[in-house]
């Protein structure tokens, strides 16, 4: 490892308008090493990686590269700095060709037209560096997520980088293709290029990085080489002192028959065999860090993606469980996303529409027209009960504080009384007043009768509330706890060798 650092970020900070995004980002990276960058969900990992990637700007620290300190003016500037990002979600046009993409942002030219033989060439020569026996001429949308992904890497290598930056590059590969990615990864390493690895997945950050840096809101908190600490340590500076004095309610132990029994459950690349059990008046708390499967769990259980096999269970009025279909179920349930902005609310709609969407059934007279009188009555009795903090009822969603929009999330399901609500991470981008007020009305749910799936990258929020553990790695339930569970219970279980591999 040379002496001198190819690069050093001292001291970053940015906020977007109030949001303080980045505090303190630090970051020391070396020609010739994996340097993995861990953080829960907000810890300003990928705001860090957006600076350097010259997608944003940052407000104040410094940025040096192999010595001179440097202003990153757009990404072209970082591209031409020697900075390549290799993007979570793949950028390749679909219906282009493999050769095609990867030059698209500089085809090779004779005179005014592409230099198409050139062109496929230099691409089948950059595949083959990266270990890819892909047709250039193939169409991206033939291809495999894999091998998507390998083509975005050799895309990223054209121009010989000195630093690549992968964000979270296996949350959507099969096993043999995270190990061809590994490969390609530990190739450019003894080639001498700086490696950031960004990755939720403990085994993988401990296989292939040579040392491990860690941020929490905001901050660099943290960074050891790979055989000077453990697990068990980085998951802790991950998530900080957890405590469960602040409570909003001890843990309840139902003895009453289970409302819904998911059996084996296996959905897409990688939901694999899930059991669940909720029962009424209860809160399950599931915790998994990013890509873990939490959102696809829910989504499978919804019907918004097809069950391969396993098998959906739910009590009639009689208590009596029977097979039911997700898309049923859905129809049942007080689902909660993690993007209430995009799938939560309708941002142009005022908060007495977005409320009177689900139960327009309610709303409407004979001939299907909705009655504005009963739809601003309901909004308005829920919206005070909820503590919705507007105007009035006619104010727009989009003009909401984020507290204030997902009490209207919460609010649009009530009037149905679900007896199931999934909330997955209700409290993202809230202040900690807000937070502490949807910890509160989950609770009240489940007071009123309700199982609660509360899904959080937060192990603090989940053992104010929770009554049930279930920790969730690779598509898999790898811990079932009480909500007893001491700390140190709850830390061993998502940082011990079988919760990292997903209990493969």
């Amino acid at each position: 490892m040379n002496a001198l650092p190819r690069l050093q970020m001292s001291s970053v900070a940015k906020r977007f308008g109030p949001v303080v995004a980045l505090t303190d980002g630090n970051l020391t990276l070396h020609a010739g090493e994996v340097h993995a960058l861990m953080g829960a969900n907000g810890a300003g990992k990928s705001t860090l990686m957006n600076i350097l990637g010259g997608v944003i700007s940052k407000d104040t620290g410094k940025v040096v590269i192999d010595g001179a300190p440097v202003e990153l003016n757009g990404s072209a500037h970082a591209a031409a700095m020697g900075i390549a990002f290799v993007h979570q979600e793949l950028t390749t046009m679909p219906t282009l060709t493999v050769a095609e993409n990867m030059f698209l942002e500089d085809y090779p030219k004779r005179g005014p037209f592409i230099a198409r033989r050139r062109m496929i060439a230099e691409a089948a020569a950059l595949l083959a560096r990266v270990g890819c026996q892909i047709d250039p001429l193939a169409l991206v949308e033939t291809l495999s997520t894999g091998d998507r992904q390998l083509v975005e890497i050799a895309r990223a290598i054209r121009k010989a980088p000195k630093i690549i930056i992968f964000d979270e590059p296996t949350s959507s590969l099969s096993g043999p293709e995270r190990e061809k990615l590994f490969g390609v990864i530990e190739t450019l390493r003894a080639n001498g290029a700086a490696i950031v690895f960004i990755s939720h997945f403990l085994d993988e950050v401990f296989r292939i990085s040579d040392r491990i840096t860690v941020m929490r809101n905001g901050c660099t908190v943290g960074m050891w080489a790979k055989t000077e600490t453990s697990t068990a340590e980085v998951v802790e500076n991950m998530l900080g002192s957890v405590a469960a004095t602040d409570r909003v309610r001890e843990p309840f132990v139902s003895g009453s028959a289970p409302f819904l029994v998911a059996r084996e459950v296996t959905s897409g690349p990688l939901i694999d065999g899930v059991n669940l059990t909720m029962r009424p008046g209860e809160i399950v708390g599931l915790w998994g860090l990013l890509g873990s499967g939490r959102t696809e769990l829910v989504r499978a259980l919804m019907g918004l993606d097809p069950l391969s096999a396993g098998r959906i269970e739910v009590a009639g009025d009689d208590g009596v469980l029977r097979e039911t279909a997700p898309a049923a179920l859905r129809q049942r349930t007080g689902l909660v996303t993690e993007d209430r902005r995009k799938e939560g609310v309708i941002l142009p709609f005022s908060i007495a529409q977005n409320i009177g969407l689900p139960n327009l059934a309610q709303l409407s007279n004979a001939f299907g027209i909705i009655d504005a009188r009963k739809e601003r009555a309901l909004a308005t009795r829920l919206a005070s009960e909820l503590g919705v903090k507007a105007v009035s009822v006619d104010q727009t969603a989009g003009t909401l504080s984020g507290g204030n929009q997902q009490k209207v999330v919460f609010s649009k399901w009530l009037p149905m009384k679900p007896r199931l609500f999934i909330l997955d991470e209700p409290t993202r981008g809230l202040d900690t007043g807000a937070k502490g007020e949807i910890l509160k009305l989950t609770v009240r749910l489940a007071e009123e009768g309700a199982s609660v799936l509360f899904i959080s990258s937060e192990l603090e929020e989940l053992m104010r509330v929770a009554d049930r553990y279930m920790v969730i790695n690779r598509g898999r339930i790898t811990h079932e706890l009480p909500g007893s569970a001491s700390h140190d219970a709850l830390m061993a279980s998502v940082s011990d060798e079988r919760s990292m591999q997903g209990a493969a």
